[in-house]
């Protein structure tokens, strides 16, 4: 292995991706909704489907659409690495794992929320869903491999207290955005909480990060599904998800709006491999077309199943290299 894939570090969301992880596709739904915790916020039209899943596997109940989400994120990752990433994914749950899951049910499907980067941090979250409790085991390897032997600091939130979902701290990779030395945290209730926000600030801020909070509306399950920073001076926003508007330090930012319905299908959820190439679904030519007009090259890949489950790119995705 290289010295530079060794390096763990994210300087923004638009810095070079270079390593990156890549989701797999498991998910076997709890046995009933009260399991759940509190309803999953996906597409409108994804709510018969996701219905018909309980207690099962995804992919025994659709295995048409098992097949073609495993084949999205595939096609993810060829164009990575057609662009030079360095590729890595998590390993499948282990019988073990699954039998232990028990009526709570296991996810292994976005890898953006168990475990996150911010500067030379690699930190493992808490997540409010308890079928998603257990997702880092996924990863765990992976970061045993990359993470241990370099530099970088690799820490985990304290376990969550008892409850469903109980007090936390609860933090998710899909409520922080990187910019710098500035990190944003959405705090909708659904899936960060203050006492994660307040957690990652304590840790953060003796290494010179100033980590603001950004208030979600309760229906809203991550900051990225409300804002996208595309390059310095660019973001893809939904004003109606942002109830105080944006932060302060990118609000001067020209800005590229999509209604709710466009940010609840995802609009906002796409990928930056660097300042001047985006990956987004061909269900937002509209954005694509306006980021085309500012000199941005844009990917298109149908992950129309993926986005049944609430995420996307970023979702699916988790950097742990993201230089100049």
């Amino acid at each position: 292995m290289s010295a530079a894939t060794q390096k763990v570090r994210v300087d923004s969301e638009f810095a070079r991706l270079r390593t990156v992880v890549v989701s797999q596709s498991e998910f076997h739904a709890p046995d009933n909704i009260e399991l759940l915790g509190h309803r999953m916020p996906v597409e409108p039209n994804a709510v018969a489907i996701l219905d018909a899943v309980w207690g099962k596997t995804f992919g025994e109940v659709y295995p048409d659409k098992q097949r073609a989400w495993e084949a999205e994120r595939d096609e993810l990752a060829d164009v990575l690495r057609r662009h030079g990433v360095e590729v890595l994914r998590p390993r499948m749950f282990t019988a073990d794992e699954k039998a232990a899951a028990g009526p709570v049910g296991y996810a292994n499907f976005f890898v953006r929320d168990p475990w996150f980067t911010v500067g030379e941090n690699v930190i493992e979250g808490v997540l409010q869903f308890p079928h998603r409790r257990h997702e880092v085991q996924t990863s765990r390897d992976l970061l045993l491999q990359r993470v241990m032997p370099a530099a970088a600091h690799y820490v985990s939130l304290p376990q969550p207290g008892i409850g469903n979902p109980g007090p936390g701290p609860f933090l998710e990779g899909g409520d922080i955005l990187v910019l710098g030395t500035q990190v944003f945290v959405g705090l909708s209730g659904m899936a960060s909480n203050a006492l994660g926000y307040h957690w990652l600030a304590k840790f953060l801020q003796p290494q010179g990060f100033n980590v603001t909070p950004v208030r979600l509306p309760e229906h809203v399950l991550h900051l990225d599904c409300a804002m996208s920073l595309v390059r310095e001076g660019l973001v893809i926003v939904c004003p109606d998800r942002l109830p105080d508007g944006l932060p302060a330090p990118v609000r001067d930012w020209e800005q590229i709006e999509v209604s709710e319905d466009e940010a609840a299908a995802m609009a906002t959820n796409g990928l930056p491999i660097d300042s001047e190439t985006y990956i987004t679904d061909p269900q937002f030519e509209r954005v694509g077309k306006q980021l085309q007009s500012r000199g941005i090259t844009v990917e298109y890949i149908d992950f129309s199943v993926s986005r049944l489950f609430g995420g996307a790119f970023r979702c699916t995705t988790q950097p742990l290299l993201r230089i100049e």
